[in-house]
């Protein structure tokens, strides 16, 4: 049985994660939209870009390969789905798809790239990956969507995805590493007008912790690393300790 949450602090999370939520939606729909279009595009980029091009490639995999290669049946959702590469990936493993993102205009994109073949199986949505009517799943996938969000909201978040999910939740954080540290402290002398909003740096193991003291039933294994240049990020599984897995 869970521990209660004081109802002052429940609602300060709740205030924050949308306060964040909302600060996330502005700059991916509306600052960096046509960014992000072209970075998961084949469209030549800079570099540092096509660094981070190819750590969400192999992220994407190993996310992808927590999963069977036939999921036919499977109910799965893409949450935070961007462009849309996974959910398109996980169509065509035969999954019954969920992507939701709360950029509606990446949802456009991932609309016009996905495979006319693939449309009828993949519900695109604009809004929050947390919303309790989205139903519930046999497995989730969450790439970096939850890497701007404080340890207790990323905590609550994987909880409440794993309540309504039959087999895993696989996400990512932001590996807490020396230089990750050092370039958050850095964004953080720039104002706020001048800057993407702050990914901040975890460790699997305090998010498992914090789970554990709410009496969550949640168990957290490390499913991989990826450092490509700029890109760093660390996957990782969550389980209910009934889940049967899929």
């Amino acid at each position: 049985m869970k521990d209660s949450i004081a109802p002052s602090n429940q609602n300060a999370q709740t205030l924050r994660y949308a306060s964040t939520r909302a600060q996330l939606e502005t700059y991916f729909d509306k600052t960096a939209s046509k960014t992000w279009e072209r970075l998961t595009s084949d469209a030549p980029v800079s570099k540092v870009r096509q660094t981070v091009r190819e750590g969400r490639d192999r992220m994407r995999g190993i996310l992808l390969n927590a999963l069977p290669r036939d999921l036919h049946g499977a109910r799965v959702l893409d949450a935070g789905c961007g462009a849309g590469q996974t959910a398109i990936e996980l169509a065509e493993r035969g999954a019954d798809v969920v992507a939701i993102d709360i950029s509606p205009s990446l949802i456009d994109v991932a609309r016009r790239r996905t495979p006319s073949t693939l449309l009828d199986m993949i519900e695109y949505r604009a809004g929050d990956m947390l919303d309790a009517e989205l139903g519930d799943f046999d497995a989730v996938i969450a790439m970096d969507s939850l890497i701007h969000y404080d340890a207790e909201d990323i905590a609550s978040a994987i909880d409440q995805l794993a309540e309504r999910t039959r087999g895993g939740v696989a996400f990512t954080i932001a590996p807490r590493t020396p230089m990750l540290q050092a370039m958050w402290w850095a964004g953080k002398a720039f104002p706020k007008s001048d800057r993407s909003p702050a990914i901040r740096p975890h460790r699997g193991t305090s998010i498992a912790g914090i789970l554990g003291s709410t009496g969550s039933s949640v168990e957290m294994r490390e499913l991989g690393t990826v450092h490509s240049g700029f890109y760093i990020s660390q996957a990782w599984e969550a389980r209910g300790c009934s889940s049967p897995g899929i």
